[in-house]
């Protein structure tokens, strides 16, 4: 299937009013910190859609992490994080159950909509999920650029952070084909900031190596976790260190491009504890 720029419009158009009631968790938070009467104007919220590995974990999964949960650690306390990053999801899955919609209807001018996909989007196996990089993957990820946009938020695009796999010689290998690089290349074309984890992370798990990377992924022996008593190999989701680093290459970014103003961004140096990541 191949969506047209006017299909696009069309379907922001669309955005079911009645969504506008629910919002979301973070943003009915924010309204009882301000009495009822929304939140104070110097506040911004940071909206995530994306996938598993962003996504906020039930404690049924722990220690599994999405790096999303520590983002908040790495940004000044005016920046609120609303995760909606959900796992499973691709960038046409994400849009087609309305959770983009959802945001739209809570996001304000001035906020951030922070997308990352890829992971799911290369099940092209699966007609729910899969998109080409070609086509079909930047066509939807332009709806949520122009869904922020048309709400006077700004978008950023994120590359997918990639997974640990490494070659006999122990050098990292890239995992997403030519994903990545539709996110760049959409970026350019419609002037959105680029966050590129992809090549980020790619260079932090070469840095670390084979075995230093297991204890950013979910790699757990046998009695480990009680979640995982046969143990796990899990070379795409993160314990909390890696969660945590995966965050601060964001952070970092987001303040060297500009993204974010410097006294924005925190923590940036310091060693956070794993044991700050809560389910």
């Amino acid at each position: 299937m191949s969506l047209s720029r006017r299909r696009a419009a069309a379907s922001l158009a669309a955005v079911p009013l009645a969504l506008a009631a629910t919002g979301t968790a973070a943003t009915g938070t924010a309204q009882a910190r301000s009495g009822g009467r929304g939140r104070p104007r110097a506040e911004v919220t940071v909206y995530l859609a994306g996938d598993s590995t962003a996504a906020t974990k039930a404690a049924s999964a722990a220690p599994e992490t999405g790096w999303g949960m520590a983002l908040p650690f790495f940004l000044a306390d005016r920046l609120r994080v609303a995760n909606h990053a959900v796992n499973g999801r691709s960038s046409k899955s994400f849009y087609d159950e309305g959770r983009l919609a959802t945001i739209l209807t809570a996001i304000r001018p001035g906020d951030f909509l922070f997308i990352q996909f890829g992971h799911n989007d290369e099940k092209t196996d699966d007609p729910a999920r899969g998109t080409d990089p070609a086509t079909t993957y930047p066509q939807y990820l332009r709806l949520y650029v122009a869904g922020a946009r048309g709400r006077g938020a700004r978008p950023v695009l994120l590359t997918s952070v990639e997974r640990r796999k490494f070659d006999a010689a122990g050098t990292a290998q890239p995992t997403h084909g030519a994903y990545p690089d539709a996110v760049r290349s959409l970026a350019r074309a419609e002037g959105v900031p680029l966050i590129d984890v992809q090549a980020s992370s790619i260079a932090l798990w070469q840095r670390l190596g084979p075995e230093g990377t297991k204890g950013c992924f979910n790699w757990l022996d046998p009695g480990e976790s009680p979640n995982y008593p046969d143990g796990k190999q899990d070379n795409t989701h993160f314990q909390p260190h890696g969660a945590i680093e995966v965050a601060r290459l964001v952070g970092r970014e987001l303040k060297a491009k500009g993204v974010l103003a410097p006294s924005d961004v925190r923590r940036l140096d310091e060693a956070i504890p794993d044991s700050w990541i809560t389910w």
